[in-house]
């Protein structure tokens, strides 16, 4: 019997999914979380086929939780279903541990196929991933900025253009407010912006 976990901070998600992966898996167990503790404590008590999360939830690190599952339980298959731009955020996942990179918004026999894909040890990517990923291999520079950036500072900057203040993303992640500081110049240093609102407006020019 497969076993699932469905970690999403939106109940009405996990419900849709729940409801899908019953349908196709029958019997099958499936287990629910609604941010990174939760998923954590799940995945201490039993052993799951297949993970699917969001990746933008309250007080998570999801790239650090997608690297922790990865480490920890590598036989685990992770499927990343969010509605966070898959050209900015996908390959970080990717090269995290994710077996693959699913946009809510695709269509159901997408998901179906996703999921199968997943449970087969095989990778999903989507064709616009696909095109994206071939045009960066010949690219002799990365194309979009923002993967100048470390996993950390990646983290960051998407809490600051989410509205979060230095305040904020210390508490959220368990950094020294010193450290969010410090990690703040670097992104600025490495994106050549010099305040948030360049920051903003570079992030709109590539989607994030």
């Amino acid at each position: 019997m497969k076993k699932f976990l469905l970690i999403d901070d939106h109940t009405v998600v996990r419900s849709g999914i729940k409801g899908l992966l019953t349908e196709i898996f029958t019997p099958c167990e499936i287990q629910e979380a609604g941010n990174g503790d939760e998923a954590v404590e799940k995945l201490k008590q039993s052993k799951y086929d297949f993970v699917m999360m969001d990746i933008q939830m309250p007080n998570t690190d999801s790239l650090g939780l997608m690297e922790f599952i990865n480490i920890k339980y590598p036989e685990t298959k992770v499927l990343i279903f969010s509605m966070s731009p898959e050209k900015i955020y996908a390959k970080r996942f990717l090269k995290a541990g994710a077996k693959g990179f699913l946009s809510k918004e695709s269509s159901l026999d997408e998901v179906k196929k996703a999921i199968n894909l997943v449970l087969n040890n095989r990778t999903y990517i989507s064709e616009t991933l696909a095109s994206t990923l071939v045009e960066d291999a010949y690219s002799p520079s990365p194309s979009n900025p923002f993967e100048k950036l470390s996993a950390r500072e990646f983290e960051i900057a998407s809490l600051l253009l989410s509205g979060h203040t230095i305040s904020d993303i210390s508490k959220s992640l368990n950094l020294q407010v010193s450290t969010i500081g410090t990690h703040k110049a670097r992104i600025f240093e490495k994106l050549n912006v010099t305040n948030l609102l360049e920051l903003k407006e570079l992030s709109v020019s590539y989607n994030m």
